[in-house]
């Protein structure tokens, strides 16, 4: 076995997931730089490492060195000195600073640093706040790299060491010793099984009790990501000893010891974790609340309300949106739910128009910050997103706004209500007070939402609520091709796919993904001239050549190239990169789904800005597993927002996924032009498909008997 012992120069290519990284090295012992191939985890510029393994030679690549093993050491010549600072490890020193320091105490650098950092305010620049800074940064990437040294030892990426740290600082080698399962709940990113890959390793037995119960806590998490909030009992056991490779009998006694503790919940035959149970059960209850008491506002001659209305907003309303106006005025709770093109929006209008002349307590949301956005431009009055009207209390990682501390408001609009999930549906209920007026507007037949449940769905079901269904496409709104093939494939016909001049809708026919993808790169070029940024790719898969991982690859390097990126986290960021949020971070009122666009990389100071509608939210470089780019999106991810250009590719290598609400949903995400790339074929199997697969929930039984 060989030995490579140099410095990383760049990193070329970076799976996340798998560690596997190319990057460009310099060895002491080549003239050249050299590729290095390999399992090298979260491995940065700058960094020294010797590296264990082979020469070879790639067919497409040439020569490169496959690393089998390697492990970090500091740099001992100046050139790997300088890159090391260079590279942004310690905040406070970038390129500029890192050349005056290695001129001023050239190889003794490090070691002053390490002993005697005080020297380094001899750097004109380098003040008392910066030095503090690269003192207190140089301590923790010291702590950290012990953290990287015990995670290696245990096969896990190291990539998680910084996160890990900044939450148990010195105690973080401890913490992860005594209990590894705690970190699937505190660390965004680590699942089940690396956290039993470190048990193993430290000798915890595999019918250990909390490795079970960790273990059938993650079978549950990983349900409500699917969207269940509850799971029949037979099916959950013979899923959780799948997992967990143990004995049924032994799976079966910790589901009783957690039944009995309260942990999980057992009703008709079906399990559930309390948190959701009790979610459902507060949805049920707090809307008997609202619904049993009458509301503050006064009653209105509603045939005169809605003439004065159409008056004062110069329209005039149809039979079906004039009644669906005069219920809203009327019933104390309602549910307003149909496609596009249905005239939501003017029901919309007319309701806040007349309710304005009653009160000025009204409050609208929506629950993402497009949607909200949306709704303002519609109703010209602000509209927040659930979570901002909430208000979260970070000190307790509760809302602000609940039983205690209501909402002030008498009536209360929700927009894009398919798309609250169970937990956000059961804090919002909480903080309306009992004497307002609540109306929820959806389209009942897109996708359900991102998070777990099918609320929206549950409550139509349930018959409690009073639910007025619109139907009616109006004259505007059925010339567009959008609109009609959407509500052909939501009735489960062939969409019509005949090429007309200037139309809003569009087909190319191609059978191989490849074909799909030369024709989507063809139309991001054309379209790109049209309509400049306001392009959105949707695609039904994450994996694939034409799925979304793959897309954003190639999107970033047509769209937007860089010659300096920044590789973090096993992720590739440029200026100007189009990104989303993947989680709700409450504290940067940043939510999974955003979209915003990178405004700025400081290397120096290990730092990133993302703009999100015009907002800056800053990301530390270990914070950028939160980000993921969103050249090509996910449609359930895309929900809530709207684009002027949506191209789709709908292929049959997608036939898993491939499903009429999907398909509707993608479509009716389309402004001005839906184009579809694929095959006809796979569009039939989309149509046919009658829904998305059925969420397991227990919300329609509490319904049922609370309400």
């Amino acid at each position: 076995m060989d030995t490579l012992t140099g410095t990383v120069h760049s990193i070329v290519f970076s799976v996340e997931e798998t560690g596997f990284t190319v990057a460009r090295f310099h060895s002491k012992d080549h003239t050249e730089q050299v590729s290095i191939v390999g399992n090298l985890p979260s491995i940065q510029p700058g960094e020294s490492l010797i590296c264990r393994g082979e020469w070879k030679k790639h067919k497409d690549h040439g020569k490169q060195f496959e690393v089998v093993s390697f492990e970090c050491c500091m740099p001992s010549d100046l050139t790997g000195i300088q890159k090391y600072l260079e590279s942004g490890f310690i905040k406070g020193i970038g390129p500029s600073y890192a050349k005056k320091i290695i001129s001023e105490f050239g190889l003794a650098t490090l070691k002053i640093i390490d002993e005697n950092p005080e020297q380094l305010s001899k750097i004109q620049g380098i003040g008392e706040k910066r030095l503090s800074q690269i003192i207190s940064c140089w301590q923790e990437q010291r702590s950290v790299r012990e953290v990287m040294i015990f995670l290696r030892g245990h096969e896990v990426s190291s990539a998680y060491a910084a996160k890990i740290f900044k939450l148990y600082k010195e105690k973080s080698i401890e913490k992860v010793s005594e209990n590894p399962f705690a970190l699937t709940k505190d660390i965004f990113g680590i699942g089940f099984k690396t956290a039993d890959k470190i048990a193993a390793a430290l000798g915890i037995e595999k019918e250990s009790p909390r490795r079970i119960d960790a273990g059938l806590e993650f079978v549950f998490r990983e349900l409500a990501s699917e969207g269940h909030t509850c799971r029949s009992l037979p099916l959950f056991i013979e899923t959780a000893k799948s997992i967990l490779e143990v004995p049924e009998d032994a799976v079966k006694e910790r589901i009783s010891f957690l039944i009995k503790e309260g942990a999980l919940i057992e009703e008709n035959d079906k399990i559930a974790m309390r948190l959701f149970y009790r979610a459902e059960e507060t949805i049920a209850k707090e809307l008997a609340r609202i619904s049993r008491n009458p509301s503050l506002l006064r009653t209105v001659d509603t045939e005169k309300a809605i003439s004065w209305a159409e008056e004062k907003l110069h329209l005039r309303l149809a039979k079906e949106q004039a009644l669906a106006v005069s219920q809203g005025i009327k019933q104390k709770l309602m549910i307003i739910t149909g496609g596009p093109g249905t005239g939501k929006s003017t029901i919309t209008k007319a309701i806040l128009r007349i309710s304005e002349k009653l009160t000025s307590k009204i409050l609208l949301a929506a629950p993402t910050g497009r949607a909200a956005k949306r709704m303002s431009e519609i109703t010209y009055k602000k509209a927040f997103t659930i979570h901002a009207l909430l208000e979260m209390d970070f000190a307790t990682k509760q809302f602000k706004k609940n039983g205690d501390n209501p909402l002030a408001c008498d009536l209360l609009i929700i927009d894009e209500s398919s798309m609250i999930d169970t937990l956000l549906m059961a804090s919002l209920l909480k903080a309306i007070p009992s004497g307002c007026r609540v109306i929820f507007i959806g389209d009942v037949d897109q996708l359900p939402s991102v998070g777990a449940g099918t609320v929206l769905k549950d409550l139509i079901l349930s018959e409690k609520i009073p639910v007025f269904r619109l139907k009616r496409i109006f004259r505007q709104a059925a010339h567009s091709k959008i609109i009609t093939n959407a509500h052909r494939v939501n009735h489960g016909y062939f969409p019509d796919l005949t090429p007309t001049p200037d139309s809003d809708f569009h087909f190319a026919e191609k059978k191989e993904p490849e074909e799909v993808l030369t024709e989507i790169l063809t139309q991001v070029t054309e379209k790109h001239r049209l309509f400049g940024g306001r392009i959105q790719l949707l695609s039904p898969m994450r994996k694939g050549i034409i799925g979304i991982d793959n897309l954003n690859i190639i999107l970033q390097k047509k769209l937007n190239p860089s010659s300096t990126p920044l590789v973090s986290m096993g992720r590739c960021f440029h200026l100007k990169d189009k990104v989303m949020q993947l989680r709700n971070n409450y504290q940067k009122e940043a939510y999974n789904g955003d979209i915003g666009f990178i405004t700025a990389i400081d290397e120096e100071e290990r730092q990133l800005e993302v703009s999100f509608d015009g907002r800056p939210v800053i990301y530390e470089f270990t914070e950028l597993d939160e980000l993921t780019l969103a050249y090509a999106v996910s449609i359930h991810k895309y929900q809530g927002s709207e684009c002027d250009c949506i191209i789709l590719p709908v292929h049959t290598s997608h036939f898993k996924l491939l499903n009429k609400n999907l398909l509707y949903t993608a479509i009716t995400r389309g402004k001005k032009l839906v184009s579809i790339i694929g095959s006809a074929k796979a569009i039939a199997i989309a149509v046919k498909t009658a829904g998305s697969q059925d969420r397991q929930t227990g919300l329609l039984e509490r319904l049922r008997k609370i309400l």
